[in-house]
């Protein structure tokens, strides 16, 4: 009685891996016309090849007989079938294939539309590269089922009835023998394949265990180099790897071993009963045409029933791939767009408030980044955060964009919680400086256009003279055209801010967040680009999170914040006159500045 409840589950189990697929219902349902024909097309060669051993016995028959006035009419009739034959199987590869690359390009398109809409707290748990393994290796193991195995699989699969049914009309005693093969053969297929299944998703884990390693270490290659750690990363990535080879050799014995028994019992069958329909020929029994049939489609069935015990295994790896996808396809994210979002201030003012707000990192539950915060800053206010490391500022930020929902509190913008409104609604209020700025592989013209795509050049170009970026922009090999290579790799850190600086000119929102973004300049960049932001930020809400306070001097009002929590504020010169820490941090900073000089 101890053991019901852990067979039945096992059993739920089966049933719902092999469930998975049904997962690709939903991306296979807009073509259905496609799906049919292509069936249509699998039913049809598979009907002809049925009918191919009648014609041979004909001939078979015919020549042995001596009716040699009809002999050239069955080869005829023959010819015609295979001509079928080929033009079926032509138009079902072409169709079949078409909806197995249609059916992926949709999927990959879904995934990478979900992912690029998580919040950064949904990746907090996944690794970047383990999202990538999945879209690129797992799909194309679906693009194999859907574009070959699925086909492959039900046309064997309509071979073997047929095939079963014709060797009972030709042969009955015969057939009756082959049918007590199907237990012998049926124990294997689903002793193995169970096991075959479970190995399948241990294989993809790996792979997509390694794509994440190998995706982080790589796209930190300089900092791995400068720690002289690659050998490390060597080694790390190695074991993975071997990790995953292991894990594909026992995937790759059990699935040998399901076919060499499946093939030896069917074929060691088949050979018996071919003994025993030799006798009947002696004997008088049936015709020698009559065994010929029989035995071609006995070897149909026998072909049929090997190829269907290896594309089950294929089967399952999908199977493990699907359930992989549709896991992200259905992943929650903290942060979501409400059911029946408002509409942002129109026009937008950019004002900002935040009301109590309590957040913790999610991969730091029990250390509050922000604790009971709340302040207001009025439209075209110009306010800084600064504070030592860690204080919160950037988490200021990081909520106001929504990448994360605090636990206790709200944010508002323009008198909207935004938790009310949809993300990409009040986001185009909103220009970002990050403090690490990031350059897409692609011209320097399109990194700036990415604030606005419909901007025009002279608009980007604009954008560049006013980040003090038009200069060493033009002065690239082919000027605003030129390639800047994966995450800018032709451009100094300051260079990267200024195109990051300009492409926040050019998106032309009405609130502007500046997240260090001086800290890479040099003293004479960072005068024309401060120069540059004081007269953006005139008609602009603008938050300036700085740890140089000498950029922030000119800010109508600054937050002081230590801990998660605002422990002074006011101008430039109040705090400095009300010592505390911000006149601490600004007689550290201006007195190791005057010293270095």
């Amino acid at each position: 009685m101890a053991r019901r409840p852990n067979t039945s589950g096992e059993e739920r189990e089966t049933s719902r891996k092999i469930g998975a697929l049904r997962g690709l219902f939903p991306f296979l349902r807009p073509y259905r016309a496609l799906l049919v024909a292509s069936v249509a097309a699998l039913i049809f060669t598979a009907a002809v090849s049925l009918v191919l051993p009648v014609a041979l016995r004909r001939v078979v028959d015919g020549f042995l007989s001596g009716e040699t006035a009809l002999l050239d009419k069955y080869f005829v009739a023959a010819l015609g079938i295979a001509g079928l034959l080929a033009l079926g199987t032509a138009a079902r590869y072409y169709m079949v294939t078409r909806l197995g690359e249609r059916v992926v390009a949709d999927i990959r398109k879904a995934l990478f539309d979900r992912m690029i809409g998580m919040s950064p707290a949904f990746y907090e748990k996944i690794m970047t590269g383990e999202v990538l393994s999945r879209i690129t290796t797992d799909t194309t193991l679906i693009l194999s089922v859907v574009g070959s195995s699925v086909s492959w699989f039900l046309r064997n699969l309509l071979l073997f009835a047929g095939g079963l049914v014709m060797m009972l009309l030709t042969a009955p005693k015969l057939t009756g023998l082959v049918l007590l093969l199907v237990p012998v053969v049926l124990i294997p297929i689903l002793g193995l394949g169970r096991r075959l299944r479970g190995l399948a998703r241990d294989n993809q884990d790996w792979i997509a265990q390694g794509s994440g390693k190998a995706s982080e270490a790589l796209l930190s290659a300089q900092t791995v180099q400068a720690f002289t750690h690659e050998a490390a990363s060597r080694a790390m990535f190695a074991g993975v790897t071997e990790n995953s080879f292991a894990s594909a050799k026992r995937r790759m014995a059990v699935r040998a071993a399901l076919t060499a028994i499946v093939i030896f019992i069917v074929f060691g069958g088949i050979i018996s009963v071919l003994w025993v329909g030799v006798s009947d020929v002696r004997a008088g029994a049936m015709s020698i045409g009559e065994l010929v049939q029989f035995v071609i489609y006995a070897a149909i069935m026998a072909g049929s029933v090997a190829a269907l015990s290896e594309i089950w295994g294929e089967l399952q790896r999908a199977a493990g791939a699907t359930e992989r996808l549709v896991e992200l396809l259905h992943a929650e994210d903290s942060v979501a767009d409400p059911g029946a979002p408002r509409a942002p201030a129109d026009p937008p003012r950019g004002g900002i408030e935040f009301r109590d707000v309590v957040f913790h990192y999610p991969t730091r539950p029990r250390e509050a980044a922000l604790e009971g915060l709340s302040f207001r800053i009025a439209p075209g206010e110009t306010v800084a955060l600064v504070g030592p490391s860690g204080a919160g500022k950037s988490t200021v930020l990081q909520l106001l964009l929504r990448f994360y929902d605090p636990q206790e509190g709200e944010v508002l913008l323009d008198g909207v919680p935004l938790g009310a409104m949809a993300r990409d609604a009040f986001r185009r209020n909103l220009a970002l400086v990050p403090q690490e700025p990031v350059i897409f592989a692609d011209t320097a013209r399109a990194n700036i256009r990415f604030g606005r795509p419909d901007a025009t050049d002279a608009e980007v170009e604009a954008a560049a003279r006013a980040a003090a970026a038009h200069d060493f922009v033009a002065a690239l090999p082919e000027g605003y055209d030129t390639y800047l290579g994966e995450r800018g790799v032709m451009l100094s850190g300051g260079q990267k801010q200024r195109i990051a600086i300009a492409r926040a000119i050019l998106r032309d929102a009405p609130v502007l967040l500046l997240d260090e973004a001086t800290s890479a300049l040099d003293a004479e960049s960072e005068a024309a680009v401060q120069a540059a932001v004081d007269e953006m930020a005139r008609d602009r809400t603008t938050l300036v999170v700085a740890h140089r306070l000498a950029t922030v001097k000119k800010a109508d009002r600054i937050l002081v914040f230590d801990k998660g929590r605002i422990v002074a504020q006011g101008t430039h010169d109040s705090l400095v006159a009300e010592g505390g820490l911000y006149a601490r941090l600004a007689r550290l900073q201006f007195t190791g500045a005057l010293a270095a000089e």
